[in-house]
């Protein structure tokens, strides 16, 4: 497995690194509420991420493979909440707002979202065929921590450039912003509907 990790790393920050709902969502919640606030929003990706891919490992792509219409169910699911998603972000309330208007999603919430995200579905199988092709419990568990952990890392890199841009967006600019993620977020629906 030792000749392994450095593919599995780049497969991972490859995977992890290119935009995404989490990216997105993440780099808007940098520029909206900070790092700091953002933290846990950006923790529970990584807890999700690491029970999906988990999960993937442990068999639960045959289920889906002898269901298509469960693919079709989070599909419709997954479509459903990153549009309520990008209406967050598109409203969302200034940073000058009071805490109690606006806020991060939470640990949990993120973390529960990886279930619907057509992203981690994708790549989780992707990297649990390429390097956990064995299925042994040890190999999952490795790709499931690495490719967690690494992405914990490139997602810490977009939740940083919109707490870069923080400071720069303000009143207008930060609505437009704000609008711009929420349009990014449902462009990356369109590729989960109709491929």
């Amino acid at each position: 497995m030792d000749y392994v990790l450095p593919a599995l790393a780049v497969f991972s920050a490859a995977a992890s690194i290119t935009p995404g709902p989490n990216n997105i969502m993440l780099m808007a919640s940098g520029a909206n509420f900070g790092f700091l606030r953002s933290a846990p929003h950006l923790c529970g990706v990584s807890a999700g991420v690491f029970t999906i891919t988990s999960l993937i490992g442990l068999g639960l792509m045959p289920v889906f493979d002898a269901l298509p219409v469960l693919q079709t169910v989070l599909r419709v699911v997954a479509a459903i909440y990153l549009l309520w998603l990008a209406c967050k972000i598109a409203f969302a309330v200034p940073p000058e707002a009071t805490a109690k208007a606006a806020s991060p999603l939470t640990f949990f919430q993120s973390a529960a979202f990886q279930g619907v995200n057509p992203k981690i579905w994708a790549t989780g199988s992707s990297v649990v065929t390429l390097f956990a092709g064995d299925r042994l419990f040890t190999s999952i568990l490795l790709v499931a921590i690495a490719f967690a952990l690494i992405g914990l890392v490139s997602n810490a890199i977009w939740a940083g450039m919109g707490t870069a841009l923080r400071n720069r967006l303000s009143g207008p600019r930060l609505r437009a912003f704000n609008i711009a993620m929420a349009l990014l977020l449902v462009a990356s629906i369109y590729p989960m509907l109709f491929r």
